[in-house]
């Protein structure tokens, strides 16, 4: 079974959507624990830099505490990271500009299954039927 994928978005789209009062966009280095988690439709994680994975942490816990909706993946989002958000509870991700959508895609494609769980409720192999 292929894993699910994660809406990709060009800058151009992302410029497209715009905000409002139902996107809030969080700092990597803010504690997401005590997030409310009823106002908005959309958490923004921001990656400053491709080596700075802060984002994934707070996206897992986010998923912990039940926050249901959109978890979009902000800054210097590079297609090598696509699988790792997509397994810690990212629901779309905003590539850098120098990022080809196309082969972001098929990131989703390169492994049939994980043997971990996921934040999204991807159950660990060992306790799979087999």
């Amino acid at each position: 079974m292929t894993p699910r994928s994660i809406r990709i978005l060009t800058a151009q789209e992302y410029a497209a959507l715009g905000t409002g009062p139902e996107v809030v966009r969080i700092a990597n280095d803010q504690d997401v624990e005590g997030l409310p988690l009823d106002g908005p439709q959309v958490i923004e994680l921001d990656f400053p830099k491709f080596t700075d994975g802060r984002a994934y942490s707070q996206a897992w816990a986010l998923r912990r505490r039940g926050f249901a909706g959109e978890i979009r993946a902000v800054g210097a989002v590079l297609v090598d990271q696509l699988l790792l958000m997509q397994r810690t509870g990212f629901s779309s991700a905003v590539l850098r500009a120098d990022q080809d959508p196309a082969i972001a895609q098929r990131q989703f494609a390169r492994f049939a299954a994980f043997y971990q769980g996921d934040a999204t409720g991807g159950r660990p192999r060992f306790r799979s039927a087999a």
